[in-house]
């Protein structure tokens, strides 16, 4: 076996036959994309529901969150730049200039409460569990900045208004800043190729491209995003734009989309990082199993995950939600009237990865003979490896051959990260089961 190849025979037979190809194949020296991490947003103000909890519940949701040994361990918080007026009700984010100041050349008359719609205090607990990664964007310019006079329902940025808005834009950063939390990573377009009735704002790639040379030279020690497209496939024209535009490639640190139109089926248009940076599944239930077929389940989002690491070579994954109230498919379900929280296998699909696959891994070139078997593997900068395997088959498959010491940690309907210490070099991987393996 060479050096810095990593091969898991598939057992089933008294002697492996050494004819056969081996189960799993890990070639370290073949690295690809380099991990920023894991995550979630709480934004239109979703983390209000905690608030109605007690701080027993809170605390625990918490951990679930960003615990490292209890939960997920997530490295990515996504915060919403609000857009509304003063005085929105519940699920419409206040903007931090909610009154036209004027004009784009007035003054600007900013007002910050320290609260930020429900979002500062959770970002700080977020810091606490060591989270160092914290997006920002924005769905909307307020309204009286855009030509259709609302932050709803689409509409564009009036242009005499660009310089307004980018320093609007870094002023939210200057007032996290004063609250201790550094915003790493800047967006000032959610899903510019769409209209929606709640907060939205159209960009074509072409004005992405041209607002991204607005914003990047005042953005100082903040990296600028763009542009958190509706779907995978419709991204990679606003990528190409910002690619073909030397200046504005110069500014955009990070390239972002959603799966919502398109699942990721390849790498975008650039070397820079990218980030599948909003999903969650369609559906009108709550559904908390792992494995139902309904497209909302554990394996669901194991299965999506695996496609965006591998298939798009993204750096980071943000998930929507962390926690929100009724048929929701966010990873919690939190109902602030009965004051009660519930948890969906989707937590766990997405833990078995930000738990241990930390920010700074390189992911390696893995792959398996049985087409059954979707694998993914990662080296972390203290020199841990970490092997994904989701079987989507209904048999179990015998792994030999893992090195050093090694835990097994199983997710399925039963299991949430259930460890089991890896025996004799060998593993079982249990059908329709995530496996991850940890190898020190």
């Amino acid at each position: 076996m060479l050096r810095g190849v990593v091969a898991v025979a598939l057992l089933g037979v008294p002697a492996v036959n050494p004819s056969q190809p081996p189960a799993i194949t890990v070639n370290e020296h073949v690295r690809h994309q380099q991990i920023d991490g894991f995550g979630i947003s709480q934004a239109f103000r979703r983390n209000e529901l905690l608030e109605a909890l007690s701080e027993t519940q809170q605390r625990e949701i918490l951990d679930l969150w960003f615990d490292r040994r209890k939960g997920a361990g997530f490295s990515i918080l996504r915060l919403g730049i609000g857009s509304s007026p003063a005085g929105s009700p519940y699920d419409h984010m206040v903007s931090i200039q909610p009154e036209d100041p004027g004009g784009p050349d007035a003054p600007p008359k900013y007002v910050w409460d320290g609260d930020d719609n429900s979002q500062v205090w959770v970002a700080k607990a977020a810091k606490a569990y060591g989270v160092r990664r914290f997006y920002a964007d924005a769905w909307s310019a307020p309204g009286y900045m855009k030509d259709n006079g609302d932050d709803k329902n689409g509409g564009t940025l009036k242009p005499e208004w660009q310089r307004a808005y980018a320093e609007y834009l870094v002023q939210y950063t200057r007032f996290y800043a004063k609250e201790g939390i550094r915003i790493t990573d800047l967006g000032f377009t959610n899903e510019p190729d769409w209209t929606a009735s709640y907060a939205s704002m159209r960009f074509t790639p072409e004005q992405a491209a041209q607002f991204a040379k607005v914003l990047g030279p005042i953005a100082r020690g903040v990296d600028v995003v763009c542009c958190d497209s509706f779907g995978w496939d419709q991204a990679k024209a606003y990528s190409a734009a910002i690619e073909a535009d030397p200046e504005a490639r110069r500014w955009v640190k990070t390239h972002t989309g959603h799966t919502y139109a398109s699942p990721v089926d390849g790498p975008l248009p650039t070397d820079r990082h990218t980030w599948m940076s909003e999903w969650n599944p369609n559906g009108s239930t709550w559904d908390e199993s792992w494995d139902d077929g309904s497209g909302q389940d554990g394996m669901t989002i194991a299965s999506a995950v695996h496609d965006a690491l591998t298939l798009g070579n993204v750096s980071g994954y943000v998930y929507w939600l962390g926690g929100s109230r009724g048929a929701t498919r966010a990873l919690m379900q939190i109902d602030d009237q009965a004051k009660t929280y519930r948890v969906a296998k989707r937590l766990w699909a997405l833990a078995a990865y930000s738990r241990f696959i930390r920010p700074g891994a390189v992911r390696l070139e893995a792959g398996a003979a049985d087409p059954a078997l979707k694998v993914s593997a990662f080296r972390n900068a203290d020199g841990s490896r970490v092997v994904e395997v989701l079987n989507t088959g209904t048999a179990p498959v015998t792994w030999q051959g893992v090195r050093g010491r090694a835990t097994a940690y199983v997710t399925d309907e039963a299991n949430s990260l259930t460890p089991s210490r890896v025996r004799g070099r060998t593993v079982t991987l249990p059908p329709r089961a995530l496996t991850t393996i940890v190898m020190r």
